[in-house]
């Protein structure tokens, strides 16, 4: 993985190595090894967890914002040449998405693919935020906008989102799939989130537009 995001021209220390993420998890997880987690999942986490869990919610985050302010350069969905985007977790009013939960008995084996996959480099980090669901409130781990990091641009405008959205491609798919994919869910969970459902409107018919196909 190292390789194949450098030679898209990521930094050669911007992957962090397993000693640093593991310092990371262990600090973000302090005095809660003896509990369940929950984990918050706002965007390709809610089809794609990639790790054992005990139980799914429709959770709420009331103080906190999905925000597209993720721009990939480094080949993911993206390029540098046609960079693509992603959702990020802002400070705001309110974010619809899924809890799941962990058992404390496989905490560690769990949250260490967790780790390794949203916090493979910079653009997030940890953090426990309130999210609101039908049985109760939840104290669950989110992982946040790094505002510091080279991939969060909170200065995009919406056509750069738009566009971006319509062009990016990389190993993991399109930008365009990825928001799809989110849209698709929230339909099925009968969520209507409108900033998701317009940026695949306006993408879409940007792609029109331009004859764009992948």
């Amino acid at each position: 993985m190292r390789d194949i995001v450098t030679s898209n021209g990521a930094p050669q220390d911007w992957i962090l190595t397993t000693e640093q993420r593991n310092a990371d998890r262990f600090a973000a997880l302090a005095g809660r090894w003896d509990q369940d987690v929950w984990v918050f999942a706002y965007g390709s986490l809610m089809w794609d967890p990639g790790f054992h869990f005990a139980e799914v919610r429709r959770g709420f985050a009331p103080r906190a914002e999905r925000r597209f302010t993720l721009c990939d350069r480094f080949g993911g969905r993206g390029t540098r040449d046609a960079p693509g985007v992603m959702a990020a977790l802002e400070n705001g009013s309110g974010c619809n998405g899924l809890v799941f939960r962990i058992s404390r008995d496989i905490i560690d084996v769990e949250t260490e693919l967790v780790w390794r996959r949203e916090r493979m480099g910079h653009a997030y980090f940890p953090a426990f935020i309130e999210v609101q669901t039908d049985q109760g409130p939840v104290e669950a781990l989110a992982f946040m906008a790094n505002h510091a990091a080279t991939l969060i641009d909170t200065d995009l405008t919406y056509e750069q989102q738009v566009q971006y959205c319509a062009t990016g491609k990389g190993w993991l798919g399109t930008s365009l799939d990825y928001v799809a994919n989110l849209a698709e869910h929230f339909e099925t969970m009968r969520i209507v989130d409108k900033g998701v459902t317009g940026l695949l409107r306006d993408a879409r018919a940007y792609r029109d537009r331009h004859s764009i196909t992948m």
